[in-house]
């Protein structure tokens, strides 16, 4: 009999992505969903789609039963507001549901997608690992902070109470079935010619289809209570445009934003969305994070969990044909 994993924010970006890994390692999924989610991204997948609150402990202990293992996918990445009590809501007191959950099934292994980010980062000499101390605290996000706090939660329970849990930390997810979109929004902006020039900072960057491989690989491999950044390719913000403009066939940003100048133009943006009551196009704590370069290796993930490393030209590549094809450059 087939093992059943529940996943949680299955009709996410990674998790519809996850959800066709499992499928392919000839898991049962049972999908765990907002009351109301849009899941044309799921249509046609054979899953056990159940409807619930990830907010809601009785909701996901439900969802749980009968499951051998968990994939907790669903968060709330927003950043801009930078605070909001509904992220510490999903990110933490849903991680603490998942956590009751899987201990009152006992489930076999709990899988915990986090991010990069609750580490620190490096140069692009010298990346940021898993070891590297987190230093999101500067920014004052709580997204980083709520998955930093998410991140010890779980370390603790596998540590005080041998909660079976390995933990997964994607970068900047980059490939195709990007709905909403998320951070495909960077690769339209950049077709579209809406992208006037480039930070400082760079990014992480890997193939979403890796980042799912070797999410479900860690239900069987890696070790428990232990981190795994997933990525790739670190570049610049520069080098990033340059590819995604020429993979879209338009031209490339060409103005180098000094840091300080973004800075202040976030400060401006939010001075007037105070005015307006519109989001600010860009914050402070965003314009300190694209100064910054969010450089780290993914070497163990590599050794231990077998994360694949799919050029990011060809994730690009093929974000734009799935955006194409579904109308979103048109």
């Amino acid at each position: 009999m087939a093992t059943t994993i529940l996943l949680t924010g299955a009709n996410g970006f990674l998790g519809s992505h996850l959800a066709r890994q499992l499928l392919a390692q000839h898991y049962r999924v049972r999908a765990l969903v907002r009351p109301g989610s849009t899941l044309a991204i799921l249509q046609n997948l054979f899953l056990d789609v159940v409807e619930g609150d990830i907010c809601h402990a009785a909701d996901v202990l439900e969802a749980a039963r009968g499951c051998q293992g968990i994939i907790h996918a669903a968060a709330l990445a927003q950043v801009n507001p930078a605070r909001d009590p509904a992220i510490w809501a999903v990110n933490l007191t849903g991680t603490e549901n998942v956590v009751l959950a899987a201990r009152h099934h006992q489930v076999r292994r709990l899988v915990y997608v986090g991010t990069a980010n609750v580490f620190g980062f490096g140069t692009k000499s010298h990346p940021g690992n898993e070891e590297t101390p987190f230093a999101g605290y500067r920014y004052g996000l709580d997204y980083m902070d709520s998955k930093r706090a998410a991140t010890n939660l779980i370390c603790q329970a596998a540590r005080e109470h041998n909660l079976p849990a390995v933990l997964v930390h994607p970068s900047f997810l980059v490939g195709p079935l990007d709905a909403k979109p998320t951070s495909g929004a960077m690769l339209l902006a950049v077709a579209r010619k809406q992208v006037p020039g480039y930070a400082a900072g760079g990014k992480n960057f890997i193939h979403v289809q890796d980042a799912a491989i070797a999410t479900v690989n860690a239900l069987t491999m890696g070790r428990v209570g232990h981190s795994y950044i997933l990525g790739h390719e670190n570049l610049t913000y520069r080098e990033a445009f340059g590819l995604m403009a020429s993979v879209a066939g338009v031209s490339a940003p060409g103005l180098a934003i000094p840091p300080g100048v973004l800075r202040a133009y976030g400060s401006l943006s939010e001075w007037w969305a105070t005015r307006t009551g519109h989001p600010a196009r860009l914050t402070r704590p965003l314009a300190d994070v694209a100064n910054d370069g969010h450089y780290f290796s993914a070497q163990k993930a590599i050794n231990e969990l077998a994360l694949p490393q799919t050029p990011v030209r060809e994730a690009v590549r093929e974000a734009f044909e799935w955006f194409t094809k579904n109308g979103y450059l048109q």
